[in-house]
């Protein structure tokens, strides 16, 4: 799977009327295709799978929105699109950016399409719930009746259902700041190289960082507790560190047997952290 923050949220400054059902499926569409093609080239046969995911249209994701789409601004600029166009505004590192709601993923529709493909043709790599998915809801008067909503679920949170569903061995996220940083962005910063759910919440891991680690260290959690088969592992880190996370040399392991709760990974700093500055007043 893949996200989609800042192409949807491009999407919706270029086309206002367009609800984010459908900006969702575009991005969906031209991400998806970016991908296939990049898979291609390096010899593997990808299909993109335009998913649409049920949510709760009363869920109280609508009454605080978190998920950040679009471009970063500054905070003169932030005020100005808040005041004009009526968006919520967050902070995003030293920047500021769009939120919109995230409710929770509660039903992948086209996961039987995502597990025929994987049963029956190993050698092809399905590409679904990109972007967290294309968020509709049913509709309570005819349940088997669906209609767009206006959010954007988070793309980790649905990896993590996906991943559940199809009783996967293992669930890793693929970032672009290594795995789960005790202290991030201090000098005495260190890295996991490995921990148990229950030390991660326990510490509230991640939590400080809500519109970036804090909702991966939630679905690798949610994956490690909610999948039914015995010793399942997910995993964290760097993009560019893909295939050394794999065998445990780079990122943070999450499973439930890590003595003490969590082992810590020698000699690495993590980068510096950026704050938000000149807060806007509103």
């Amino acid at each position: 799977t893949h996200g989609n923050g800042p192409q949807v949220g491009e999407l919706a400054l270029e086309r206002a009327a367009a609800t984010f059902d459908v900006l969702g499926a575009e991005s969906m569409g031209q991400i998806g295709y970016v991908l296939a093609q990049a898979m291609q080239s390096a010899g593997c046969t990808a299909v993109p799978i335009l998913t649409q995911v049920v949510v709760d249209q009363f869920s109280e994701a609508f009454k605080d929105p978190t998920k950040f789409v679009g471009p970063i601004y500054g905070s003169v600029e932030a005020q100005a699109l808040q005041q004009s166009l009526g968006w919520t505004i967050k902070p995003d590192g030293e920047y500021y950016r769009r939120v919109v709601p995230s409710p929770p993923p509660e039903e992948i529709l086209q996961i039987d399409a995502v597990r025929c493909l994987l049963e029956n043709a190993p050698d092809v790599l399905p590409i679904a719930c990109g972007g967290g998915g294309v968020p509709v809801c049913r509709v309570p008067a005819n349940p088997n009746t669906l209609q767009g909503v206006e959010a954007v679920i988070d793309k980790d949170a649905c990896g993590a259902k996906l991943a559940i569903e199809l009783e996967a061995d293992g669930f890793i996220i693929l970032t672009d700041g290594g795995g789960i940083w005790e202290n991030f962005g201090k000098p005495e910063a260190r890295e996991m190289e490995a921990a148990t759910p229950e030390y991660l919440k326990g510490t509230k891991a991640g939590q400080k960082f809500p519109g970036s680690m804090g909702p991966k260290v939630t679905a690798l959690i949610d994956f490690v507790e909610g999948s039914k088969k015995k010793g399942v592992w997910a995993a964290v880190g760097d993009l560019k560190d893909a295939a050394k996370i794999v065998t445990g040399e780079e990122g943070t392991f999450i499973k439930e047997d890590v003595p003490e709760g969590v082992k810590w990974r020698a000699g690495k700093t993590g980068p510096p952290r950026k704050e938000s500055k000149d807060p806007p007043p509103f």
